[in-house]
């Protein structure tokens, strides 16, 4: 007996298929776009989750000059990388769309997910310079992946582009197109969505970056010989309340260290004691004879493209949520990394078979008591981890698993 299924009722038309389920709404894409600027301040992380919008718009507009409007960090990462992004405009400081840093790093530093390169910026008395040039270049599109639009499309707008498109909060001012900025959102996906209201469909959604080969070369100056491989370790993040403790970190990179592998950790130039601290500790908990030359420090010493390449060659990056976590995972490097609760759902890798998450659950500060959750949250004075609670045993598990392939 066969079973026999009904045919499906006629219809008059036939919705397209969405390229990931909840993307939102599509657009229709604009004619006659021959150029496209696209605003994206902020550090590492914040770059590397709008890719995918960048290589989708790139996808729908194969023909476009895409220029991004971002940092000196941003030039230094992309340039002659080959990526869909054709020049880099280095932003000046402007209220919301560059803030002045609260810290200097240095543009060849390693930098984090929220580090600024302070020192080749236009001062804030270029904004309406920096502005008036962009309008000499007639964009056809300029697209905000720049937060709520508060201030990020006020500046969009002054542009002059003949259609925008962006993220807009009820406060701010509307652009011709407008996607809901909710906080509780993950990064790509918002950007992915900015970018499918502009007619261009996702083609990833994660990003994917190529290292060069003199990326490669210069970090193999790093590794020590005789080992299993290397593994990187990044301890620091720009929010403090993201930090795993460097107790952790060490006892992790000793286990690592005994079970044959070289441990390197990576980091900007602030990050140097810290990473210190850290290789001291590991260190004194190897039971590894001459396991000291397996646990050495690099931060503070790789520029960017160094650290990238060193990512690369890397079996797996051990980390916060941070800039170089991130990096990691665009050139293809597996991670085993620490995170907060409520940054999973902005910040976190989507999948689970190259990356691994161990999860902070504190959800009160433990100086004060506050309440650290909800959009609304209030930011007390205390820096304490969020993380601590995260055990050694569950990072060395994911690690170790990592490695195992």
């Amino acid at each position: 007996m066969s079973l026999q299924v009904p045919p499906l009722p006629q219809q008059d038309s036939v919705r397209p298929p969405r390229a990931f389920a909840g993307q939102g709404t599509s657009g229709e894409p604009f004619e006659d776009v021959r150029s496209i600027a696209v605003l994206r301040g902020g550090g590492l992380g914040d770059l590397l989750f709008a890719v995918p919008a960048l290589d989708a718009l790139a996808a729908a507009y194969p023909e476009v000059s895409l220029t991004l409007l971002g940092t000196p960090m941003h030039r230094t990462l992309l340039d002659g990388r080959g990526t869909v992004v054709d020049s880099v405009e280095i932003l000046p400081y402007a209220q919301g769309v560059r803030d002045r840093p609260r810290r200097q790093v240095l543009v060849a530093g390693a930098g984090n997910a929220g580090a600024a390169s302070g020192s080749t910026a236009p001062p804030a008395e270029e904004a309406p310079e920096f502005l008036a040039r962009m309008r000499e270049q007639h964009f056809d599109l300029a697209v905000q992946l720049h937060g709520g639009g508060r201030y990020s499309n006020p500046f969009l707008l002054a542009l002059g582009a003949r259609h925008t498109v962006g993220c807009t909060t009820p406060d701010a001012q509307p652009l011709e197109r407008n996607v809901p900025y909710a906080y509780y959102q993950h990064e790509m996906m918002r950007w992915l969505e900015v970018a499918d209201l502009a007619g261009a469909p996702p083609v990833r959604l994660e990003p994917d970056l190529p290292v060069t080969a003199a990326e490669q070369q210069a970090a193999r100056d790093w590794l020590v010989p005789g080992t299993k491989g290397l593994v990187s370790l990044h301890p620091g993040a720009t929010d403090p309340r993201r930090r795993w403790p460097e107790q952790k970190f060490a006892a992790v990179a000793a286990r690592l260290v005994d079970d044959g592998y070289q441990v390197l950790v990576v980091g900007d130039d602030s990050e140097a004691a810290l990473a210190e601290e850290l290789v001291r500790l590991g260190r004194e908990l190897t039971e590894t004879p001459g396991g000291a030359a397996l646990l050495s420090t690099a931060a503070g010493q790789l520029d960017l493209p160094t650290l990238t390449g060193v990512l690369s060659i890397s079996r797996v990056l051990v980390g916060n949520d941070s800039g170089p976590r991130h990096l990691a995972q665009a050139v293809g490097t597996r991670t085993a990394s620490i995170y907060w609760c409520a940054n999973v759902i902005n910040a976190g890798a989507l999948g689970r078979s190259l990356h691994r998450i161990q999860i902070g659950w504190i959800l009160n500060c433990p100086e004060c008591g506050i309440s650290v959750t909800g959009e609304d949250a209030i930011r007390c004075s205390h820096d304490c981890s969020f993380v601590a609670d995260v055990p050694v045993e569950g990072m060395y598990r994911d690690v170790s698993a990592l490695l195992a392939g």
